[in-house]
């Protein structure tokens, strides 16, 4: 009982998350290439607008939490590798990729566990 109950908060954290975050990226389809922002980035964030409100949906309903935890954690290995290895940001401080890196590991356990009994996956046995 208690694993479902922190299941469950894990989707609600995890979702709202990407939710939020793939929503802000929206902004990303108003905007022009420049020397700041490569069209192969805007292109990407505008991938990004999509995938990750669809994802951050699918995890807080518990449907196909497997594949979308496993989309989401190639998300946030990008993010880590942008941060850490382009942008040379260290593990904390301004900028750092340490709650990327939490959010990667929160991926990893719903890809492992599941999303618990209060989910659309055990509903339609998935």
């Amino acid at each position: 009982m208690i694993v479902n109950w922190a299941l469950l908060a894990l989707r609600v954290a995890v979702g709202t998350v990407f939710l939020v975050h793939g929503i802000q990226k929206q902004a990303f389809w108003k905007m022009q290439p420049s020397e700041q922002l490569p069209s192969g980035m805007i292109k990407l964030l505008r991938f990004l607008s999509i995938v990750e409100p669809l994802g951050g949906v699918a995890i807080l309903a518990g449907f196909l939490t497997a594949p979308a935890a496993i989309g989401l954690s190639i998300i946030m290995l990008g993010a880590i590798n942008l941060k850490a290895g382009q942008m040379k940001k260290g593990f904390t401080g301004d900028g750092g990729w340490e709650l990327d890196f939490m959010v990667l590991a929160a991926n990893v356990v719903l890809f492992l566990l599941g999303a618990g009994a209060w989910s659309l996956d055990r509903v339609l046995k998935i």
